[in-house]
């Protein structure tokens, strides 16, 4: 790890899946342990840089906008968490190429436990450019930290089993800005 940037933990998984729950839960204790921290999710990058195309060309050069703003906060001494599906073996390349310090989170879900959620109804209906529906999925092969979220465990469970996975990972031994 190089102490001159801040961290990027990046939390993917299928839409649904508890991603952004979980970064807001886990917001404080990282801020905390590793110093000063924000979040956010795809969906509010989306929204605040009016960006609802969802092909997947336009998802690379969204990620790539991505990137270069967590390059810049990073600079500046700064963790970010960043909850996204992000399940593109390419655009995990380049997030690991570009970003200093880069740790993985992978949330793994079936789509059949998520078609079954009321809430997520664009996996039952026509919508367009859905991951695990019309987007093949690349779980990594390897995660710093991998949880499964089958629906039967409570948000705080997944949460603190996260921040015990990162606090035994050796890359962030003695790590604090």
């Amino acid at each position: 790890m190089n102490k001159k940037f801040g961290i990027l933990f990046r939390i993917s998984g299928l839409p649904g899946s508890g991603k952004t729950e979980v970064a807001k839960l886990i917001h404080p204790k990282i801020n905390s342990i590793f110093g000063p921290t924000i979040m956010w999710s795809g969906d509010d990058l989306r929204k605040n840089f009016n960006n609802n195309s969802y092909k997947f060309k336009d998802r690379v050069n969204f990620s790539l906008q991505n990137i270069d703003l967590i390059k810049l906060i990073n600079s500046q001494k700064i963790n970010v968490i960043f909850a996204t599906v992000g399940l593109s073996s390419e655009i995990r390349k380049i997030f690991k190429k570009e970003i200093p310090n880069y740790i993985e989170i992978t949330i793994k879900s079936k789509i059949s436990d998520l078609k079954k959620r009321k809430d997520r109804k664009f996996y039952n209906n026509n919508s367009k450019n859905v991951w695990g529906k019309d987007i093949k999925i690349e779980f990594p092969k390897k995660s710093d930290v991998i949880i499964v979220n089958d629906f039967k465990k409570n948000l705080n469970y997944m949460g603190n089993f996260i921040l015990k996975n990162l606090t035994k990972l050796k890359k962030l031994k003695n790590y604090k800005i």
